[in-house]
């Protein structure tokens, strides 16, 4: 049986695997879609103390409480950062881990050594003028940097956005000298470009490599799309 733990990036909660969810729910499959502390459906524990080590505990608790074992983890933005430390901490639980159009660190970086300084000036911009300086709101994240194009990705999507708790980009995580101690795969979501474009900077150190012609929310802009790409990804991890 294939284990899917499917963690969101930034702003999100567990509801945007939805569509990803229909479709891999088939027989020898089990999913598991955790909200990070503070946002989705757990907004209201939203506080200054959240760091990356809160989400990265999130993880590692749904693991070990659920005694998950051989398991997909996938990781979509900010949450590859996420995924990177709880794979590595509990390396004896997890088969793969999936990045889909995410940050991929290494040891001692943070969010924001993978971003552009645009970026940081951004979003620390933000969360001084629109977040009490501690978090930064969902209006940060726009329509276009999603890559929502039809109206009811839109409609659907930027509703449930949640602030998102900015230490989370500032502190560095923190990786054993034995990172990376599982298989890796990339995702590079391309948009509208042609197939075949140059690895990203992200994905350079990843053998395993795939594109999809979507924008940076595929699992609500081609989800039948990634639940096909993560089972093939999956067959090949188990075979």
């Amino acid at each position: 049986m294939t284990t899917y733990v499917m963690v969101p990036g930034a702003w999100h909660g567990g509801w945007c695997w939805r569509k990803v969810a229909r479709s891999l729910k088939v027989p020898g499959s089990d999913l598991y879609t955790p909200t990070l502390t503070g946002l989705g459906e757990r907004a209201h524990l939203a506080s200054p103390d959240i760091d990356l080590e809160t989400h990265i505990c999130d993880v590692l608790g749904v693991l070990e409480t659920e005694d998950l074992r051989d398991v997909v983890l996938v990781g979509h933005s900010y949450a590859g950062i996420v995924v990177s430390a709880a794979a590595d901490r509990a390396a004896s639980r997890v088969a793969r881990v999936v990045y889909l159009d995410a940050i991929v660190p290494h040891d001692g970086q943070c969010l924001y050594d993978c971003a552009s300084a645009q970026a940081r000036d951004y979003f620390e911009e933000q969360a001084r003028v629109g977040g009490e300086g501690w978090r930064i709101p969902a209006s940060a994240a726009t329509v276009q940097f999603l890559g929502l194009k039809e109206e009811k990705d839109v409609s659907w999507v930027m509703p449930k956005l949640t602030a998102h708790p900015i230490r989370t980009f500032r502190e560095p995580v923190k990786l054993s000298a034995g990172f990376p101690r599982v298989p890796r795969t990339y995702i590079n979501c391309i948009g509208d470009k042609p197939l075949g474009q140059p690895k990203s900077a992200q994905a350079a150190d990843i053998e395993d490599y795939h594109e999809l012609r979507t924008g940076h929310d595929a699992m609500v802009t081609a989800p039948d799309d990634v639940a096909e790409l993560l089972s093939r990804i999956a067959e090949n991890t188990t075979a």
